[in-house]
């Protein structure tokens, strides 16, 4: 595969990861009408955040197991398509328990394309490459989510909140079709040494257990199961706190949250796999560390922002404050990803990425949504609920993630052994 071929499929999967996070969060920016309509709790208005992402971990397992036993280029077209169908059945529904289960459905498409996507990149670019590469994808779901925020808004307000739905659904049907089309890579083309193979037996449910046993994958998916957890919250529930704290509108929330969100997390996602990738050249607990340092230093912004008054006037404070938050927070995604790529042998990184979708969000973000709406209930401030959750899980986790700083070295060692012991009979040629 040429470098210009391999820059040619990063574009298409940023394209897709903008649609997929598009989808995800015009249901947020559309629910306080949504919420109106069907008269609905703020614990079932979570609780609908809750079906995609609960649906989504568990979906992850069968779509994790194809993908690193199947053609990864499959699965990612099936994903994209499912996910796209189910966008466009919300805007018809005409129940709660229809907005549910088209929104359970979104988790199924979606859990298709990450593990497979994560895998896919992996093997056209190397591990040196891979914070920055990691990082570039993941600006794809920072443009998506402020696209979902500022557009689902403002076509929710003007032209009603199912057209929201019927506009982000349309053009993932033709993100599918390029996804059927890309090159499918060996397995391990871009390792120093070892094989490259067309396709794998490893991946098994006995594998996935397995893979928790690296120290260093599992201070990165312990870590993240509480990191998720705070940013589906505040990601969901932030039009909503804008709207009721600062009496804006739906589309002036929808707006300002996905500035905020697209700003902060463009430049914390490309610079914290930048900083990774330079320091990460003599050690890589380098990659750690950015993201545990963003972790810290977000948990200290987030108290600031949500402490800003209650009139207008606390906006100048809650701005900056809230954007320095998130370049916080986003420092970890493309480090992140690349250190759990670089512990995992190429035949099992879509395992490795099941794992950690599994984890965090049925024991992360798949109920986060339901819990503050719930705390918001019970004591009666949506402010204070995530208030009380936000900066307490991002230190602790920051302390877990910080468990895995010695073992860093030793594991990526380890890795690059054992490919490089593979059974030569195993490999096939790799294809230009």
């Amino acid at each position: 595969m040429t470098r210009g071929y391999a820059r040619y499929v990063l574009a298409v999967m940023v394209v897709i990861n903008f649609l997929n996070y598009m989808d995800r969060y015009v249901g947020s920016a559309a629910s306080p009408l949504i919420q109106k309509e069907f008269g609905l709790s703020d614990s079932a208005v979570g609780l609908l955040g809750s079906a995609f992402l609960l649906v989504y971990a568990i979906a992850a397992l069968p779509f994790g197991y194809w993908a690193d036993r199947g053609v990864r280029k499959v699965v990612i077209g099936v994903g994209v398509t499912i996910w796209s169908l189910a966008t466009l059945v919300t805007g018809f529904a005409r129940s709660f328990l229809q907005l549910f289960l088209s929104r359970a459905v979104l988790g199924i498409g979606e859990a298709g394309y990450y593990p497979a996507g994560t895998s896919l990149l992996s093997d056209y670019f190397p591990k040196e490459q891979r914070g920055r590469v990691m990082s570039v994808w993941s600006v794809g779901s920072a443009l998506g989510i402020a696209i979902g925020f500022a557009g689902g808004g403002y076509i929710a307000d003007h032209f009603g909140w199912r057209n929201a739905f019927f506009f982000a659904a349309v053009p993932g049907i033709v993100c599918a079709l390029l996804a059927f089309g890309m090159r499918e890579p060996l397995r391990g083309s871009v390792e120093k040494r070892g094989p490259a193979l067309a396709k794998t037996y490893d991946a098994s449910v006995r594998k996935f257990v397995e893979l928790m046993r690296i120290p260093t994958l599992r201070a990165t998916i312990l870590s993240q199961t509480l990191l998720y957890f705070v940013l589906a919250s505040n990601a969901f529930w932030l039009p909503i706190l804008l709207n009721r704290r600062f009496d804006m509108s739906v589309s002036q929330a929808g707006l300002l949250a996905g500035v905020v969100l697209v700003f902060g997390g463009l430049i914390g996602t490309l610079g914290g796999g930048w900083l990774a990738d330079r320091l990460g050249r003599t050690s890589p607990k380098a990659y750690l560390q950015v993201g545990i340092a963003g972790f810290l230093i977000g948990a200290v912004f987030i108290v600031i922002a949500l402490v800003a008054p209650l009139t207008m006037g606390g906006i100048p404070v809650f701005i900056p404050a809230f954007l320095i938050a998130v370049i916080s927070i986003y420092l970890y995604q493309g480090p992140f990803t690349a250190i759990s790529q670089a512990v995992v042998a190429p035949s099992l990184r879509a395992s490795a990425v099941t794992v950690l979708l599994f984890v965090s969000h049925v024991f992360g973000d798949s109920h986060s949504t339901f819990d503050v709406g719930f705390l918001s209930e019970r004591i009666g401030s949506l402010q204070t609920a995530l208030l009380i959750t936000s900066p307490t899980l991002l230190i602790i986790a920051a302390a877990i993630a910080a468990t895995g700083l010695r073992t860093a070295r030793g594991d990526v060692d380890a890795m690059e052994e054992e490919w490089a012991r593979r059974p030569s009979q195993e490999a096939v040629p790799v294809s230009s």
